[in-house]
């Protein structure tokens, strides 16, 4: 049985605008998380053309010994926590897969993200037959809330409760600023990021499938705070700018990844 939990990421910006930051804010964030060893590799980033389908395909291999629960590292081999990301960049659609050469098939986190120009309220946007959308929980992320951060991962400059953009005026971000943006007739969008966890491991498959998904709530809701919180760098930039930053970051991850010690976002507790 596979767990099936759908994020929902209201944003104070167009879906138009959102595709430019998605793809700035990764790079960024990815040097964010590699060094000392561990860390991000890119092996392909390319346009693709599948089944009438068309985008970039990237394929991104995670270094990530330190970024795994400790009772994982006790039964898994040396090298065997290396991680192996395929992804679909369809733009509104985007799939994500992600994989374990160790652990074959009893292992996929599977992403799917439709980005609509909505607060979030739309149902099943993935079309999925109603009995699976019965078993399906929606989890709303709020970036202005503190209290959806881990103490541990808070960083004033990357509030958005607190961040006001000198380009765009945008922010702070109150109590109320999902209704604002309505009101004021504001620019808005919604990520709904479907992911499917399969894990089958004898002992281990239930915690296991919460830590991921825990994980991937932590992963979405500070990048998504990253995301708005370095408006005024994205802002204006083309996607041929994003194409040149991405090469110059794949060769910057290669040299980072060898230096300097672990970086980014550490393992949550093993419970």
């Amino acid at each position: 049985m596979v767990v099936l939990k759908e994020y929902r990421v209201v944003m104070p910006c167009s879906v138009e605008e959102y595709q430019v930051a998605q793809l700035y804010s990764v790079a960024e964030a990815s040097k964010n998380e590699t060094g000392g060893g561990e860390g991000i590799q890119v092996l392909k980033n390319e346009p693709y053309h599948e089944d009438g389908e068309c985008g970039q395909y990237t394929h991104k291999v995670y270094h990530l010994h330190s970024k795994v629960p400790g009772y994982v590292k006790m039964i898994a081999p040396e090298g065997a926590l290396v991680f192996h990301e395929k992804a679909w960049n369809a733009f509104p659609y985007c799939r994500t897969v992600v994989t374990n050469d160790y652990m074959k098939e009893a292992f996929v986190i599977k992403i799917e993200t439709w980005h609509k120009p909505d607060l979030g309220t739309a149902e099943n946007v993935h079309g999925l037959d109603a009995d699976t959308w019965k078993q399906v929980e929606v989890v709303n992320i709020d970036i202005a809330d503190r209290h959806q951060v881990q103490p541990s991962d808070y960083k004033r400059e990357e509030d958005p409760s607190l961040y006001h953009s000198e380009v765009t005026g945008r922010g702070p971000l109150g109590p109320n600023w999902k209704a604002e943006l309505v009101g004021g007739q504001a620019p808005h969008m919604c990520a709904y990021k479907l992911v499917t966890v399969k894990f089958k491991w004898w002992g281990l498959q239930s915690k296991v499938e919460s830590f991921i998904h825990k994980q991937e709530c932590r992963i979405f809701t500070n990048f998504h705070r990253q995301l708005f919180c370095w408006t005024d760098r994205w802002t204006g930039l083309t996607m041929a700018d994003i194409r040149r930053m991405e090469e110059q970051t794949q060769q910057e991850l290669d040299e980072m990844r060898t230096k300097g010690s672990v970086r980014g976002t550490s393992a949550a507790k093993d419970n």
